[in-house]
């Protein structure tokens, strides 16, 4: 048996091819699995719970009957889902977690999270996260007619895609140093986030000792998770 875990999968209307790898992922892989982590980025825009969508109904169906069938799912808010709720949770029967969280599995400590938070160089993005973070602003935007906040959803897509066109690869991706303060801060020798969509393991050493971060990636091409068993931590790329 093993766990597993995802992340970016960017699931919008315009992409139904990963969607529907995404649907056999939970229909195959993910039955046998000890429990299944979803790290953010489930879905391409989130504008709230209430947004009659088809592709979001069946997508809480398809986990609902993951979790029914005997398999744990949590999730972790990504950077373009931070808004999905109670509600949304409790159709597709998954539990979520905070923005960090430490696991035992299989006698390791590991934490996940959505790995955004470790982009640190990246000011401007976290000057924007903390506003939209606020509750607030997010009961004010969710209080908005639903036309009106897919119109505001669109307006920030394109903006954000303006500026990381503007901005360097070593800024939108974590910073080393961020890296280990929370490696440290947690007392792990594991990490795994998704985000920045470069799959990779890295080496490294936190808390004096040897460790390891690794990072999912997008389901732009071909489907990416990490596959944690009582005998091995694998980063492992599969086809649609």
């Amino acid at each position: 048996m093993a766990t597993l875990f995802i992340a970016d999968l960017h699931l919008h209307t315009e992409e139904p091819a990963i969607t529907a790898g995404f649907l056999r992922f939970l229909r195959g892989e993910a039955r046998t699995a000890d429990a299944l982590y979803i790290l953010g980025d489930l879905f391409e825009a989130w504008i709230g719970d209430d947004d009659p969508e088809l592709l979001h109904r069946e997508i809480a169906k398809e986990i609902k009957a993951l979790v029914d069938s005997g398999v744990p799912c949590s999730f972790i808010h990504g950077n373009r889902d931070f808004l999905l709720g109670k509600r949304f949770a409790r159709e597709s029967g998954m539990t979520l977690l905070p923005e960090e969280q430490v696991l035992d599995l299989y006698g390791r400590k590991m934490l996940i999270m959505h790995g955004d938070t470790l982009c640190t160089d990246d000011t401007g993005y976290l000057a924007f996260r903390a506003k939209v973070h606020q509750p607030w602003l997010q009961a004010l935007f969710l209080a908005l007619p639903l036309f009106i906040r897919r119109k505001i959803a669109a307006k920030m897509r394109n903006g954000s895609k303006a500026a990381n066109s503007h901005k360097s690869m070593t800024i939108m991706d974590v910073n080393p140093q961020a890296v280990v303060r929370m490696m440290e801060k947690h007392q792990v020798q594991w990490l795994i986030h998704g985000h920045t969509h470069r799959p990779a393991v890295h080496p490294l050493t936190a808390n004096g000792r040897p460790a390891k971060r690794v990072v999912l990636g997008a389901w732009h091409e071909e489907g990416s998770m990490v596959k944690v068993t009582t005998d091995s931590v694998e980063l492992i790329a599969f086809p649609f």
